[in-house]
């Protein structure tokens, strides 16, 4: 037994009894402790080393370099070229053995700097900034030769290296090889990437000083000196605002030399302002004035640059981009914008906004304590007081801050935005935030404590006034929790982007087209009013997978198997078309890889993909980047609760023809329409027949227009009560109540100040034990008492009441169709912070089930509750063709559905997040695809990060890998095995050509690690996790 104890140990010391230890009281190190975990062999030694010729140190800022140069201290580069100059020195004669070389070297002998520098031209170095979290933190420059100690770095890098001057240090790397500094050269060169492998936008951006500079340079002042001048050419307009005639804002015309959209060169006089005259000197040719005439923030800025990018090329973009920044930080030297306290202007309504909403609170609590209303209603709506005057405030004071008032030339007054600093950081996209002014000038807001409930009583001060004590404590909730979070959320982070790239890291674009006839149908985002993301940025860089007709005809604007790229999507927008199917990585036949088609464009070169391109790893490290940004992103506004007051109802944005879209209702006693489904959403169309806004509709919401309206802008299309969830009656008759049984199954509470009594069903968990099967009902039946059915089906009208449903009615009333029978109060809502970003899309990549996940519909047709069993409610769907799906659901799951309603395969019947493998069991692989991309873009879309689909995509492909066997029919398979799905269409094709039976299969769901764990290589495997077990 001793023996086997310590072979035991040596092999997997404290698998099973006591770890044995050494003399130091310390575990023994065992076999598999050398090969498992971060410090074991694979992690240590063979997915990563540490390699010679690199050094590292701190980084300062490089304003004067060019994109492709970094400043290397002259000490550094001589310690890592030294064998090169060892040679150098030999072949020039100057020594004669290496050692003599070696000497010189140690002595720093005149002749030596001079080898350095002939060393160094023309050899790039790669420099790395940890934590590399995507392929941009290492890129390759060309060293310029400095004295001192730090390593310069070019300012438009930084956003790629997420690096700042704070203290930062950086390692450089000399690729010695040929081979090696070619590709550094071609591949890795800063100039080379421009472009972002996640979205496709420039990440070589200007940002802070830069930004503030340019946007001084093209803001316009009215009244400015030197206004109306006319200038015969740029150098004209420069002398005059070098000698102190006419000021940057001055509005002017000048002569200056423009281009053709097909690239012509003209010379037109052109209304501008000085500043942006002076701007047009380092536009490259080619490209139209018009891009920069306007104020440039930092949006407007990415966009200049991604359009000469794609007009002019590489090269030119690179020297635009440095031109642009020498320009800035020179401007906003000279502008010298800075503020002090009474930039920070705290509006005049501010005091009137205040008392109002304290007074609506006062309202709300004397209902309360006159028990009109619960306290979850009453911390709700004083919430949405709150955030209310908070808005409001917030709005007075962008007015404010904004805007100012000035008399022009004509002696009329107009406002202009303000030139106060504080706004312009904020409005350039300089520094700051809305969110940030407003806790500045407007007031603190809702804080929300650690577990995420928001604190009632706002902070009303701002920074401005200063909080007391008691505010002060309040906010320190909302800090500490930010800090902690960011704390424990980076490793988090860091951990996700390493399942995932060790999940999609096979996925390499092998072939160029796999011939699939399936894809993605692809429509723009709209939610609530706005178009979140139209179908341009959706389908830029896709392949179409079936030609695209204009709308209503079978003329064919694009056909299938083109690349979509600028051009084309402009195409798609003045044709407005509303859906486009494309090829996507999730549908793609090879069973190896990806095809370049189903892929698309590369999105850091602009142009199709290569094959070879490791699409996995890019796609992994453009999901993960941004999520340790996202946790490092929360405690910035202090934890100031966001959460938006919730709607009443919905107004259209704009005019246009109203369409409906899957929406049931009933009309009511005062003819307007009534909701009774779920998933009801009504849109707006403008003229051009493009949907612009669409809006969810919930259950009893009252419904005031019908399809096909025309409707006016700020017109209202439906209202509801947020606050409370009706139950509506769909036909007229009488209410009979059935189980209702006064103190057992239902209370009457009666309200103290207008004395009228409600019934309120109560708790099943609280009753007897006799009373635990009572299931209160309101039947209706006509005049005799004889039960009614609904319209159309012999499913008797009775509805089903949930616990704490307050009855409207009597028994024995008489209501009219659409009309309100109960009411269900809503509970209070969580803020939502990014503290559900992250955890959210692990949880959506690992495919977890939900905690309580919704109940999906099993079959389409119409409901129907069976009789219940212990514990569990029966609810059957009467199909079409007369047969019964039953599923049972436990009691205490909400089913929002009512007998007779009718539902759609994969519907939603009970609240809650629906599970990805039930949608991918009830409605396929490109449902789920659709409901992953977009639930994990919904996260993102909140930080104000945008990651490209396909990346998304190409992960959800390799969850997707394997199947279940169901049917073995002739093939190899066994029932219930799990195999790849390309093995099964393999066997399933040879099967069928003798003539056997194929395999029936279900398409199964792995999550991220799960997936990467039951990859066909051990070795994969076992250098990811759980080492011993794969092994």
């Amino acid at each position: 037994r001793m023996l086997q104890e310590s072979v035991d140990a040596l092999i997997d010391n404290g698998r099973r009894g006591r770890a044995i230890t050494g003399t130091n009281k310390r575990p023994l190190k065992s076999l598999s402790d050398m090969i498992k975990g971060k410090q074991g062999r694979f992690r240590q030694n063979l997915l990563g080393k540490r390699v010679d010729y690199s050094g590292r140190s701190v980084i300062v800022v490089g304003p004067t370099l060019k994109l492709h140069q970094c400043g290397l201290p002259k000490k550094m580069a001589l310690e890592l070229f030294k064998p090169f100059v060892f040679s150098l020195l030999q072949r020039k004669g100057l020594a004669t053995t290496i050692k003599m070389a070696k000497k010189m070297v140690e002595r720093e002998e005149a002749e030596v700097w001079d080898c350095l520098e002939e060393c160094i031209k023309e050899h790039p170095v790669m420099l790395n900034r940890a934590p590399t979290l995507h392929r941009l933190g290492i890129q390759a420059f060309e060293p310029l030769l400095i004295e001192g100690k730090a390593i310069n770095l070019h300012p438009l890098v930084c956003t790629a290296f997420n690096a700042d001057f704070d203290g930062d240090q950086m390692a450089v790397h000399v690729p010695l090889s040929l081979e090696a500094q070619l590709e550094a050269r071609v591949l890795m060169m800063a100039s080379n990437n421009i472009l972002s492998p996640a979205s496709g936008d420039p990440i070589i951006v200007p940002s802070q000083d830069v930004v503030l500079g340019l946007y001084w340079m093209s803001r316009e002042r009215i009244n400015a000196q030197g206004e109306g001048l006319i200038f015969s050419d740029v150098s004209e307009a420069r002398r005059a605002y070098d000698n102190n005639e006419a000021h940057l804002h001055a509005r002017i015309k000048v002569r200056l030399r423009d281009f053709e959209e097909n690239g012509d060169e003209v010379f037109r006089l052109t209304e501008t302002t000085i500043g942006r005259a002076l701007l047009s000197e380092v536009l490259p040719d080619g490209i139209p004035f018009s891009v920069i005439n306007k104020t440039l923030t930092k949006k407007e800025v990415s966009r200049v640059i991604n359009y000469v990018y794609r007009k002019a090329g590489t090269k030119d973009t690179v020297v635009f981009a440095d031109q642009l920044m020498y320009t800035g930080f020179r401007m906003s030297t000279k502008a010298g914008i800075s503020f002090c306290l009474d930039d920070i202007i705290i509006p005049d309504e501010k005091k009137a906004l205040l008392e109002a909403a304290e007074g609506k609170v006062k309202e709300i609590d004397d209902e309360y304590s006159a028990g009109l209303t619960t306290q979850g209603e009453r911390y709700n709506r004083v919430v949405d007081i709150w955030s209310r005057a908070n808005d409001d405030i917030s709005k007075a004071m962008m007015a404010r801050i904004g805007t100012e008032p000035v008399v022009n030339k004509e002696g009329k007054e107009v406002r202009q935005p303000s030139f106060n600093s504080v706004f312009m950081m904020a409005d350039s996209g300089a520094r700051g935030s809305a969110a940030q002014i407003r806790q500045l000038a407007g007031m603190r807001g809702l804080m929300a404590k650690p577990d995420g409930s928001i604190i009632e009583t706002p902070i009303t001060a701002n920074f401005r006034e200063g909080l007391d004590v008691l505010q002060y404590f309040i906010s320190t909730h909302g800090a500490r929790k930010g800090l902690a979070d960011t704390a424990l959320k980076t490793a988090n982070s860091g951990y996700l982007t390493r399942r995932l790239v060790d999940v999609a890291q096979d996925v390499v674009v092998t072939a160029d087209d796999c011939g699939t006839d399936q894809g993605l149908l692809m429509m723009p985002i709209v939610e609530g009013g706005d178009v979140l993301e139209p179908l341009r940025d959706r389908v830029l860089g896709r392949v179409v997978l079936r030609d695209i007709c204009k709308p209503g005809t079978d003329e064919v604007i694009i056909e299938s198997g083109v690349l979509l790229d600028e051009q084309a999507v402009e195409a798609l927008e003045t044709n407005s078309v509303d859906e486009v199917w494309v090829r996507s990585p999730i549908t793609c036949e090879l069973p190896f890889g990806i095809c370049a088609k189903c892929y698309g464009r590369d999105l850091a070169r602009g142009h199709r993909v290569n094959i070879g391109e490791a699409a996995g790893v890019i796609a992994a490290q453009s999901i993960g980047e941004p999520g340790t940004q996202l946790t490092m992103r929360t405690f910035h506004v202090g934890g100031a609760a966001s959460r938006a007051a919730s709607a009443e109802g919905v107004d259209a944005r704009a005019a246009g023809t109203v369409r409906v879209h899957n929406l049931k209702t009933v009309t009511n006693k005062d003819n307007l329409l009534v909701a009774v489904s779920r998933s009801g959403e009504v849109g707006v169309i403008d003229p051009n027949g493009r949907e612009r806004e669409r809006y969810k509709i919930p259950y009893g919401a009252t419904i005031l227009v019908r399809d096909g309206d025309e409707v006016t802008a700020g017109q209202k299309l439906a209202k509801w009560d947020p606050h409370t969830h009706p139950i509506v009656s769909e036909i007229a008759g009488f209410v009979k109540f059935e189980d209702f049984n006064e103190g057992v199954t239902v209370t009457r509470e009666s309200d103290a100040l207008t004395g009228v009594t409600t019934l309120v069903i109560t708790d099943p968990k609280g009753r007897g034990s006799s009373a635990k099967d009572l299931r209160p009902m309101i039947r209706l039946v006509d005049v005799e008492g004889d039960q009614l059915s609904f319209p159309g089906t012999d499913i008797p009208a009775a509805y089903a009441l949930p616990p704490k449903a307050v009855i409207i009615v009597e028994d024995g009333d008489e209501v009219t169709m659409g009309s309100f029978i109960a009411r269900i109060p809503q509970e209070a809502s969580k803020s939502r912070d990014i503290t559900g970003g992250l955890p959210r899309v692990a949880d959506l990549f690992e495919a977890r089930k939900p905690k309580e996940p919704a109940v999906l519909a099993e079959a389409t047709g119409t409901i129907k509750f069976g009789t219940a069993t212990k514990g569990k409610q029966r609810v059957k769907i009467v199909q079409a063709d007369g047969e019964e799906v039953e599923i049972l659901v436990p009691k205490w799951i909400d089913i929002r559905v009512f007998e007779g309603e009718s539902v759609e395969r994969g519907e939603q019947i009970s609240d809650g997040e629906p599970s990805p493998h039930d949608i991918l069991r009830l409605k396929g692989v490109t449902d789920l695809a659709n409901y992953l991309v977009k639930e994990i873009q919904d996260v993102y879309r909140l930080q104000g990060v945008r990651i490209n689909d396909k990346h998304i995509e190409t992960i959800i492909r390799q969850m997707l890998r394997k199947v279940e066997i169901g049917e073995p029919g002739d093939t190899r398979f066994l029932q219930g095995e799990q195999v790849e799905v390309f093995q099964v269409l393999a066997e399933n094709k040879k099967v069928q050509a003798t003539g056997g039976r194929a395999a029936r299969y279900q398409r199964q769901l792995l999550g991220i690690t799960k997936a990467s764990l039951s990859t066909e290589s051990f070795i994969s495997a076992a250098s990811f996790q759980e080492t011993t077990r794969v092994l």
